[in-house]
């Protein structure tokens, strides 16, 4: 009952802020606590597990397509992937030439997806439940129009 107390008393703490920058920075900080408090659990931040999951899919990439694809920077992106190759999670192998490292995900970067897997679907279930399934699929829908949106400004 304190922590239902406590999180009604954070979210009156909010005020209006006079950007659209400013108010997408404040709900990603809360929403990557989120994450991050159920994937610590498997040992992942909510970056690393996304970037497992993206090799995942996309089977093997460079780090210019997972740059873009995250719209990370390159430099945060070097730091997160050595440190999931010293983990032993990622591959990295030459690519077409010298200067292009190609990632994949080892067996131990599929068995991390598969440990963290509860923790991230807890972590979407306590979101979804706060906002009810409508407005779960509008936040969704609302979130890619305005990734894409902002990419071409």
């Amino acid at each position: 009952m304190r922590t239902k107390h406590l999180e009604n008393e954070a979210a009156g703490a909010l005020f209006p802020l006079p950007c659209a920058c400013q108010n997408l920075r404040r709900l990603t900080r809360v929403i990557t606590r989120i994450y991050d408090q159920e994937l610590r659990q498997s040992g992942l931040e909510g970056t690393q597990y996304g970037l497992l999951t993206a090799l995942e899919a996309l089977v093997e990439a460079n780090q210019k397509r997972l740059s873009a694809g995250f719209a990370m920077d390159s430099t945060t992106l070097t730091r997160t992937l050595a440190l999931m190759r010293k983990q032993g999670w990622i591959h990295v192998q030459r690519g077409r030439d010298r200067r292009e490292r190609l990632f994949s995900l080892t067996a131990a970067g599929k068995r991390q997806i598969a440990d963290a897997l509860p923790y991230w679907e807890r972590a979407e279930q306590r979101l979804r439940q706060a906002l009810g399934d409508a407005a779960w699929k509008q936040m969704q829908e609302t979130v890619s129009r305005l990734t894409g949106a902002a990419v071409t400004a």
